[in-house]
Order: structure tokens, then sequence, then C-alpha cells
């Protein structure tokens, strides 16, 4: 077939993590380790190995039709290219990873605008940049080619760094959100104000189950209000209530 879509898998720690999601939705992916352009059973599809943080750049310029990287590379790129879904998975889990400002344990430093006048190292340099002017403290970002980590204290006083798993830095989040899903029972009379309690993605699905007075609901919410939703929920006589993490979300 001409017209394939020309995909772009991040090379590197999320190959594995990506190729595992892709044959968890049904589609096999067979990368040797030696090339660049990786087998795939689907005949409408070509496979491209690139680096996450140059995935926005390719797409941008029509060498690939779309890429799996993370926002934040997109981000520091600068580049406008439109974001399909949000797939939360990482190298090790199936959570969002954190952009950390961090520092060794031993240190004085507490917080951001305690880095006045010191050195920062990291790979996200422009998103660095802006996070302090943003708070107004002038600082010397430098670009780190990789062991991130180690530069304090000699060779940097504090680090922005992706962490997954945690270590033994002090670390400040930059951001963190991830979402799942809610799937709740409730009678109709009842659906108004069970409704008005979901902070929803998008509009929540709302289904007719075999008894005519109820309905099941079904929506996203942000992870870290979850537990305050659940409560309210059940306030409002929701039952069978249930949070699921999310694969993807398809919008």
């Amino acid at each position: 077939m001409a017209d394939k879509l020309r995909l772009g898998i991040p090379k590197g720690s999320l190959q594995d993590a990506t190729i595992a999601l892709f044959k968890r939705a049904g589609w096999n992916i067979y990368a040797d380790g030696r090339s660049y352009f990786p087998s795939i059973d689907d005949s409408e599809i070509e496979c491209m190995l690139i680096r996450a943080q140059e995935m926005a750049r390719y797409v941008d310029h029509g060498v690939l039709d779309a890429g799996l990287t993370g926002i934040d590379w997109v981000v520091e790129s600068g580049l406008d290219v439109p974001s399909v879904t949000t797939l939360t998975y990482a190298k090790q889990s199936r959570r969002k990873v954190r952009w950390v400002l961090a520092v060794p344990e031993a240190s004085s430093f507490e917080k951001a605008e305690d880095l006045e006048g010191k050195i920062i190292a990291t790979e996200l340099v422009e998103v660095s940049k802006r996070y302090f002017a943003s708070k107004g403290v002038n600082v010397k970002v430098e670009f780190s080619w990789g062991a991130t980590e180690v530069k304090p204290p000699r060779l940097a006083d504090a680090i922005v760094e992706v962490t997954e798993t945690g270590s033994s830095l002090k670390a400040n989040h930059l951001d963190a959100q991830s979402q799942v899903g809610l799937m709740l029972n409730v009678k109709r009379g009842d659906l108004q104000a069970v409704l008005a309690v979901l902070p929803a993605l998008n509009s929540p699905t709302v289904s007719q189950l075999s008894d005519s007075e109820w309905v099941a609901v079904n929506t996203i919410v942000d992870e870290r209000t979850a537990r305050d939703v659940i409560p309210r929920l059940k306030a409002a006589k929701a039952t069978g209530i249930v949070e699921y993490p999310l694969n993807k979300v398809v919008l």
C-alpha cells in the first residue's frame, strides 16, 4: 500500500513500554535492535524509531504523520503540533512520570527561590528557563547530556530531572497530574445531583440499565481529586462506584 501511516515510536527508555502498549491494543511491533524501521503486523502502518525529544520536530516537518512522545518534549520544542490523545504510561509503570526540581538531601536549598544565581542542569532547558522566569528567579540553565542526577554539587547546584520511582534527592514537583476512570450506578431521579459532583474531562457517558429507573455513569477525573469526589458521589446517592486506571483516553 502506497499511503501508509508513518508512525514514530520513541527510541530509548520508552521503546519497550510503547511496544508493550501496542501489543495490549492488538498490534505487534517487532524491533530487532539494529534497524530504525521496526516491522508491525498492519500493512497500513510504517514505524520508525525516533528519540522522544525529536518526535515533535519530525511530525511538524511532515517526515512522520504521527508519533508517540511526552507532552514535555512537545512543549520544550516550542512547536505547535496537535495532540490526538493521551496515553498514560512510562518505562516501569502505567503512571505519568514527573519532572522535578531537585537538590541533594544535604543541600540547604528548600525552594526554587533559594537558587537565585545558581546553575541548573537539565535536558528540559527551555521549560526550566520559563519555570524560573515565572518565579522571578535568575539562574543559569545548562543542558545536561546525561547522568544529570550526579551533577550536584560539583557541576551544578540543582537539576531538573524526570522521575518515575523517586530518588535520594529532595524534589519539588513542576507538574504532576493523571486521570482515572469512575463508573457508578444511580437512579434517574438522583442523576442531576450526581452529575453536578463530577468534574469530568468531557461530558460523562450515561447509559440505560436493564431496570428503567437506573442508569450507569462513566467519566474521567483527575486522580488526585478522585478521593474527594467519591464520598460526594455517595452522598448524592450513587452506588456501585468503581475507580479504575486508564490505559488510554481517546478524545
